[in-house]
């Protein structure tokens, strides 16, 4: 629900909108009566926007995440900065644990959820750890032998009916047997319980049909398909155009801004430097049209030279291929970004389309013209537009920096392994493109590359079984 400034006022879920919605503006006004706070809401309620979705369980998620991020003044519930629960599988560990975590790091650990039923969670880990015979956080496991591990103490290990001592690579097959569950791969364990339940119950096994069917719907709750949301549309579609049209006024363009792209540039020290190009068309993402650059001309940290390398490469490659340029572009920074993506088009010689810079701190737009710089007020829907495709290009700009620095992380085992340089370590990740890709490779399929023979090939089969 919004005001008349577009502002976010209260944020809800219901399985009947129509139904829930209304109840807000019943004659009777028995829930406002009931509700001071919600009574001095209603007024002020001038819009409404919808997002319909698969599940209660996405319907949870995206309530919380959006009440988070807006902050609405008339909602009581997610307003701390708890995040919803993940579970965590520390890889490589030599006997991975499954923890529960509320935020996902850059840490080479395998992350699930986010789930939305902590309760239900909890229970699920309970129940997975029974059939695959995995370790939760509280364990503690001890080596017997050279490679042979105690996971449990005695009485634990009759609880949970699954061999105690074993290697850490039989222990690896139950954990990917339960990372494969959370992933919602296999119906085959529900199928079993589902029968379990009924079998009970035919028997007159009440109090035991009834603690499977609690556990059955754990596991369902917890891994039901879930769809991962950026951001709710900010804009209602059938306004976009009004909005576009108070943008060309506040920038004095000759032409409605249809077609907008944005770019941003991601490091981490000015390593990993990546830069990323989103499409806006009619105020609407073209997701299909996002494009990702890793940075070619230099090594090192210099934003305004990635942002001259990036921007010049898109249009001239645009230009090459007769393709109309954008109506307007943005650039996620302050003068420096804007000057050096105005150099771009410059040294291509191709006339540049509207060029603006978006600095985050005051949101202040800068203009590569040299006309004064605009700040508009922070509810103008035409700066939440801006907002929207700046905000989206540092979105995907990190995502493919993360992608980047998580894939070197796995790629750097191959540093522990003695008696692999660098030429011949790069030779094998060009030919097997990824670490998971050489994991499955026999050592017949290492003395492919150049400099492996069979020696090292099949040790680096063992180092990488092991590892």
């Amino acid at each position: 629900m919004k005001d008349r400034l577009g502002q976010v006022l209260y944020v809800g879920k219901a399985k009947n909108l129509k139904k829930r919605v209304s109840t807000y503006f019943h004659p009777s006004r028995r829930f406002s009566i009931q509700q001071p706070k919600i009574a001095a809401m209603i007024p002020l309620i001038y819009g409404v926007e919808t997002i319909e979705v698969k599940s209660e369980a996405e319907a949870l998620l995206l309530e919380g995440k959006l009440i988070k991020e807006w902050k609405p003044r008339y909602n009581t519930d997610f307003t701390d900065n708890k995040q919803f629960l993940l579970v965590r599988v520390d890889v490589h560990n030599p006997l991975p644990k499954f923890r529960l975590a509320r935020n996902r790091k850059e840490d080479g650990a395998r992350y699930f959820g986010p789930f939305a039923h902590s309760g239900l969670l909890r229970k699920t880990l309970t129940e997975m750890r029974r059939k695959f015979g995995i370790l939760l956080a509280d364990a503690q496991p001890k080596e017997i032998n050279k490679g042979t591990w105690q996971l449990y103490d005695d009485a634990r290990a009759e609880i949970y009916g699954h061999a105690n001592c074993l290697t850490a690579e039989a222990y690896r097959q139950r954990v990917e047997a339960a990372c494969v569950f959370l992933e919602g791969k296999t119906k085959a364990w529900l199928s079993e319980l589902e029968t379990a339940m009924r079998t009970a119950a035919e028997n007159k096994e009440f109090e035991k049909a009834a603690d499977m069917r609690d556990r059955l719907r754990a596991l369902r709750k917890t891994i039901e398909p879930k769809r991962t949301f950026t951001r709710l549309q900010h804009l209602p579609t059938d306004n976009n155009t009004s909005i576009l049209q108070q943008l060309q006024t506040h920038l004095r363009m000759k032409q409605l801004p249809a077609t907008m792209e944005c770019f941003d540039i991601s490091h981490i020290s000015g390593t990993f430097v990546v830069a990323s190009m989103v499409r806006f068309e009619k105020g609407l993402p073209q997701k299909g049209q996002y494009r990702r650059f890793k940075i070619k001309s230099f090594v090192g940290n210099d934003d305004f030279r990635a942002m001259e390398e990036v921007v010049g490469r898109r249009y001239q490659r645009l230009v090459r291929e007769d393709r109309p340029l954008p109506d307007l572009v943005v650039i996620d920074g302050g003068q420096g970004q804007v000057h050096a993506a105005l150099k771009a088009f410059m040294l291509a010689e191709i006339k540049p389309p509207m060029l603006i810079g978006l600095a985050k701190r005051e949101e202040i737009i800068i203009f590569a013209d040299n006309r004064a710089d605009l700040q508009l007020p922070h509810h103008d829907p035409a700066l939440q537009l801006l907002q929207r495709i700046r905000d989206e290009a540092h979105r995907f700009a990190n995502t493919f920096n993360a992608e980047l620095r998580s894939r070197k992380i796995r790629e750097s085992i191959l540093d522990d392994f003695s008696g692999l340089g660098t030429q011949r370590r790069q030779a094998l990740m060009q030919h097997f493109k990824t670490l998971n890709n050489l994991r499955k490779a026999t050592a017949d399929d290492m003395q492919q590359v150049a400099g492996i023979g069979p020696k090292l090939a099949s040790q680096l089969v063992e180092f990488l079984k092991s590892n």
